[in-house]
């Protein structure tokens, strides 16, 4: 039995951020239903953002997001449309969404109107930059919100610099995992007292949540943008080998390991420094550009090869800096299922990322391809007790649409 089997989802939701979230209910075995409008999931099309295919037959830049799901078109316009969300809701268990609290209000879908006609459903909301405030119904997007209101893109800059361009949906795929704690906890309870209830988080919110020590440590002088040869703490740095492979070193007690590093990188002669070998004091006095200075000379005495074997073997955390594409043959992300190939309708075989939790119960997740637009609008309807006559009715009308029977 998979962790969630028995829960319906209704997931009404678009882009990355929610729709991720009930990709992987629907990889714990919840019965998830996709309700797009009749224009559809704008993420359908953002494969031309991400230099993917969109179509039909391969479509991963869609799937990263909406995989284990079914798919149901349904236009919140009509009579005929809001009948169906209807019954969709009366018999779910959670209702995910990313549309904006005003926009559900005029259709009736806000939570205050669902809980006095469904008390047990379970509401989850990802918003832009919260309920409250002059932005509470400002649209929010990973690059605008999570990365850049929020302060993320800010830590990125070497002085002097630009922020890092950020691969899409960074923050997104992170606040995926935000909601998706707060539904589980949100069905527990509801299972216990048989009360629903709302649960929320934000783009906003969850990227300052993300820079915890960088929020806490600002009022405190340790502020941002910096160059990375007045770090706090610099084994905690990027450097670079001979060969100019990119190395990250993160050594955080640099008081105990300031004599293990300076030997390992050649500099014994700076080992028992008292000038700098403890944070208090390089940070007191403002030498750690001059730590910094010896390790990028040392660094690049040797090529960055040699550098990871040699701390590997010493036990001091070093790592190459990889690309997306040296993850592919990683064989530490190929034996953890971090990666999977996928085969897709027109026969191409593609990596994707996997959903990174694991149930000793259950074993590396199934992973099940999106569907066209409306693909199940016939099943779920006939699912959910819609007669044929009906159903057909319904998709004359365009309160529905799908594939038409052949």
């Amino acid at each position: 039995m998979k962790p969630l089997e028995g829960l319906k989802v209704v997931d009404m939701t678009a882009f990355l951020a929610a729709p991720t979230t009930q990709r992987v209910m629907g990889e714990w075995g919840a019965d998830v239903i996709k309700v797009e409008s009749p224009a559809g999931d704008p993420g359908r099309s953002q494969g031309a953002v991400f230099g993917t295919p969109y179509t039909d037959d391969e479509n991963p830049g869609f799937d990263m997001s909406n995989m284990n799901k079914r798919f149901v078109t349904v236009d919140l316009r009509t009579e005929g449309g809001r009948e169906v969300m209807d019954a969709l809701l009366a018999q779910a268990d959670v209702f995910v969404t990313s549309t904006r609290i005003r926009s559900l209000r005029k259709l009736g879908y806000d939570y205050d109107s669902l809980h006095e006609r469904f008390p047990k459903l379970v509401m989850a909301q990802v918003l832009g930059f919260g309920a409250k405030g002059p932005m509470k119904d400002a649209a929010g997007f990973d690059m605008t919100t999570y990365m850049s209101r929020a302060g993320v893109l800010g830590t990125t800059v070497n002085r002097g610099g630009s922020p890092m361009l950020a691969p899409s949906g960074f923050g997104d795929f992170q606040v995926a995992f935000v909601l998706l704690a707060g539904i589980l906890a949100a069905v527990h309870r509801a299972r216990t007292t048989g009360e629903g209830d709302y649960v929320s988080t934000s783009l906003f919110h969850a990227g300052v949540f993300a820079l915890n020590q960088a929020m806490v440590s600002a009022q405190y002088g340790n502020v941002y943008p910096k160059d990375r040869r007045e770090v706090t703490n610099p084994f905690n740095n990027t450097y670079y080998g001979s060969d100019g492979g990119l190395m990250a070193l993160c050594a955080p007690e640099y008081d105990r390991d300031f004599g293990k590093v300076m030997r390992l990188v050649g500099r014994p002669d700076v080992a028992d420094d008292a000038r700098l070998s403890t944070v208090g004091e390089i940070n007191r006095e403002h030498r750690n550009a001059e730590v910094v200075e010896i390790l990028d000379g040392a660094f690049a005495t040797q090529p960055a090869e040699h550098w990871l074997t040699l701390f590997a073997e010493h036990d001091v955390p070093m790592a190459k800096c990889q690309l997306p594409v040296d993850l592919y043959t990683d064989e530490q992300a190929l034996a953890n299922d971090v990666l999977r190939t996928v085969t897709y309708p027109n026969g191409a075989q593609r990596w994707l990322p996997t959903n990174p939790v694991r149930f000793a119960s259950q074993g590396d997740p199934e992973l099940v391809l999106t569907a066209t637009q409306g693909a199940h609008t016939r099943a779920v309807l006939t699912e959910l007790g819609f007669s044929t006559e009906q159903i057909e009715a319904l998709l004359a009308s365009g309160a529905v649409h799908g594939p038409h029977p052949r």
